[in-house]
């Protein structure tokens, strides 16, 4: 059953720590560049590591059920460890979301996957060529997109320990008419996230424009894929008009942050003011949190 556990918090149950502005991609429709974090406010894009501790420990205080890690590319940091294992001693339930590039550098999962819950691979396409054509590859190199193969071998490794795997596809003009149906079933997530690509001005600007497709050709690329349903998978599509104003978001500076004006508005800083004058200062829609289905049984563990 695709419930989470009740609370009594005044917030939602999750909520997404983008701690690490740094990526080792250059994704064109990225609508978590923070260039504008900073440039303004956090010039090396990330906070020291006793403040980003401080963020997790006041979002569990908060009553926050489930804390997603995310970038930029979170794994660049180098207390990525001791942020999770905090968040999972305080009693969260732990996610990551990457682009998979360093999790099968030697040592990376033996060192972090026991305190994971979940692992959340970006893959957009089946293709490296499409791939490359979205910079969706290391430094932005088309021969550095990453082969199929190496996604293959990260969904074995995480299942051998027990990490719970979700993929997260961002659907634009470069991929709408493809078919990943094949590599879904091959990965075989619990989860599959299927976003509809969403311009966010100061994130995008102009390198997404090209990209951008309307909710006919979404609509038609989720459907394409009811095999996929049919086997088994969780397929959650997330259309522009869900993701505005739906998710409790924190930026690489410790502040919440909404898009309900098509730019992200900021909070004051969660470690001067504390959650919840912080998250006053934003915009959140718990009916359209609810409406994507962002409340699911994210506790179960995998069994075998």
């Amino acid at each position: 059953m695709d419930t989470a556990p009740a609370t009594t918090s005044a917030y939602p149950p999750s909520v997404n720590f983008h701690l690490w502005e740094p990526c080792n991609m250059r994704c064109r429709f990225c609508f978590a560049t923070f260039q504008d974090v900073k440039a303004t406010v956090l010039p090396r894009g990330h906070l020291p590591r006793d403040q980003a501790i401080a963020v997790v420990e006041q979002l569990a205080d908060a009553g926050f059920d489930k804390i997603t890690f995310a970038g930029g590319e979170p794994t660049l940091c180098p207390w990525l460890g001791a942020l999770v294992t905090r968040a999972k001693q305080r009693g969260l339930v732990t996610m990551l979301v990457t682009n998979g590039s360093r999790l099968l550098d030697p040592g990376w999962l033996d060192a972090h996957a026991a305190q994971l819950d979940w692992v959340v691979l970006s893959i957009d396409s089946a293709d490296p060529r499409t791939h490359a054509r979205l910079g969706r590859s290391i430094a932005g190199q088309a021969s550095r997109a990453l082969p199929v193969e190496h996604y293959l071998t990260i969904a074995t490794e995480l299942r051998t320990r027990k990490v719970r795997l979700k993929i997260n596809t961002v659907v634009t003009a470069e991929n709408v008419d493809e078919d990943m149906g094949d590599l879904l079933l091959m990965l075989c997530p619990e989860r599959w996230k299927v976003l509809q690509v969403l311009p966010i001005a100061g994130q995008n600007d102009g390198a997404v424009d090209s990209l951008l497709i309307d909710e006919d050709r979404f609509s038609r690329y989720c459907a394409r894929h009811q095999r996929v349903v049919d086997a088994g998978i969780k397929l959650v599509p997330e259309d522009n008009e869900d993701m505005t104003g739906s998710y409790a978001m924190v930026d690489p500076a410790g502040r919440f942050f909404d898009n309900t004006a098509g730019a992200y508005r900021y909070s004051r800083s969660i470690l001067d003011v504390g959650v919840a004058a912080a998250w006053h200062d934003i915009h959140f829609d718990p009916q359209r949190f609810q409406k994507r289905g962002g409340i699911y049984q994210w506790r179960a563990r995998v069994i075998g």
